[in-house]
C-alpha cells in the first residue's frame, strides 16, 4: 500500500474570495462541492493525477495568527517572467512580506488573507512542473520527514541534507514536496496541510494503520462526522488521509 499528495487544504475566511485570487494566479478552474467550499484544479484535469497537486480552500472563522508552515512556490522561466508575475500578483491583491529571508533571488508574498508565498527565480529543475514549483513544508528535522513521507507515499526522494529534503512523483510531473529546515516550532493547528489518497481497492483503516506505524499520530479531535482520517506527522502537522480514488 502507498499514498500520494493529491491537493493541500487551506483555511480561509472567504473561501470564494481567496479561490478566486488563486484561480487567477494559477490560471486554474472553480468548482464547489458545498458551501463553505471552493475546489482549484486544472482546466480539463482528470483527479487525481500527479501532473498537478489540486488546492481546496475551506471556510473557517478564525483568523489567521503565525506564519504558516506549509506553502506554495511558484516558478517562473526568466527573470522578467518573474517580474510581471511579482506586478500582476500585487494587481489582484498580494502583498510583499518580511519572514525573514534577506537578501534572496526570489520574491516572498502573502495572498488576500496573509497565507505566505514564493516567486521564484527561473530554476530548471522547476521547468516542468506547472505553475507550483514546490509544495514547501517547516520542519526542524527534514531528514525525519524525508524518512516518514517517503515511506508514506510513492514518491520518489530526489535530495536530503541537514537542511532540507526534496521529493516528487514517482511518474517525474507535477510539483516537488520539499522540506526545510527552520528553527520555528509549530504552535497552532497549521490553516494549510497536505491531503493524500490510497490507491483505489486499497483499504482505508489499514492504510491508517500503516501510517501510524511509520510515526503517524492521531491529532485527538473528534472525527466521528468526516469520512476521512485526520492524522499528524512526526512534527505535528496534520494531514488527511481521504478516501481511495
Amino acid at each position: 500500500m502507498a499514498t500520494r499528495l493529491v491537493q493541500i487544504n487551506m483555511k480561509a475566511q472567504d473561501d470564494a474570495a481567496l479561490g478566486r485570487f488563486w484561480a487567477e494566479v494559477l490560471g486554474w478552474g472553480i468548482d464547489s462541492e458545498g458551501p463553505g467550499v471552493t475546489n482549484l484544479e486544472p482546466v480539463g484535469f482528470t483527479y487525481p493525477d500527479p501532473v498537478a497537486v489540486c488546492i481546496d480552500i475551506i471556510a473557517r472563522p478564525e483568523p489567521k495568527t503565525v506564519k504558516n508552515r506549509v506553502h506554495v512556490d511558484l516558478a517562473t522561466t526568466t527573470t522578467a517572467r518573474q517580474e510581471e508575475l511579482v506586478a500582476r500578483l500585487k494587481s489582484l491583491g498580494a502583498t510583499p512580506v518580511d519572514v525573514g529571508q534577506g537578501d534572496v533571488p526570489w520574491t516572498v508574498m502573502a495572498d488576500p488573507e496573509g497565507n505566505e508565498f514564493c516567486v521564484l527565480e527561473p530554476r530548471p529543475v522547476y521547468r516542468d512542473t506547472g505553475p507550483i514549483a514546490a509544495v514547501v513544508v517547516d520542519c526542524t528535522d527534514p531528514r525525519e520527514m524525508a524518512r516518514f513521507w517517503g515511506e508514506a507515499m510513492d514518491w520518489t526522494l530526489h535530495e536530503v541534507t541537514d537542511d532540507s529534503a526534496t521529493m516528487r512523483s514517482a511518474k517525474g510531473v507535477g510539483p516537488y514536496l520539499e522540506f526545510i529546515r527552520t528553527p520555528d516550532p509549530k504552535s497552532v493547528w497549521n490553516r494549510v496541510h497536505l491531503d493524500v489518497r490510497p490507491y483505489p481497492g486499497d483499504d482505508p483503516a489499514a492504510e491508517a494503520a500503516r501510517l501510524r506505524s511509520l510515526g503517524a499520530s492521531d491529532p485527538g479531535i473528534d472525527q466521528s462526522a468526516i469520512h476521512w482520517t485526520v492524522l499528524a506527522d512526526p512534527e505535528g502537522n496534520e494531514f488527511c488521509l481521504l478516501a481511495p480514488a
